[in-house]
């Protein structure tokens, strides 16, 4: 991870970019700690990836638990047939 000034960053944006690309996070310090990370497309799908991931996990374990917990609705195949949109 390189941390850079604006001003350096300004100065050397394709040499920055290049980095990111080459896989090196760069960390961009801001005030009020309102930093920024620049990153390559190809992490940023990954890290994308993994956070959509572990939401679909944990709504997985959410509906995991309200089957354990009886909280269920049972419908017969003729029910879903009456609700289904002709």
């Amino acid at each position: 991870m390189k941390v850079v000034r604006q001003k350096d960053l300004k100065a050397n944006i394709r040499q920055y970019f290049d980095m990111a690309f080459d896989g090196e996070a760069v960390v961009v310090p801001r005030k009020e700690n309102r930093n920024v990370v620049i990153i390559s497309e190809d992490e940023y799908r990954q890290l994308e990836k993994a956070r959509n991931n572990l939401e679909y996990l944990l709504m997985l374990r959410k509906s995991e638990e309200q089957i354990r917990s009886g909280r269920v609705v049972a419908k017969t195949m003729e029910e879903l047939e009456a609700m289904s949109i002709n």
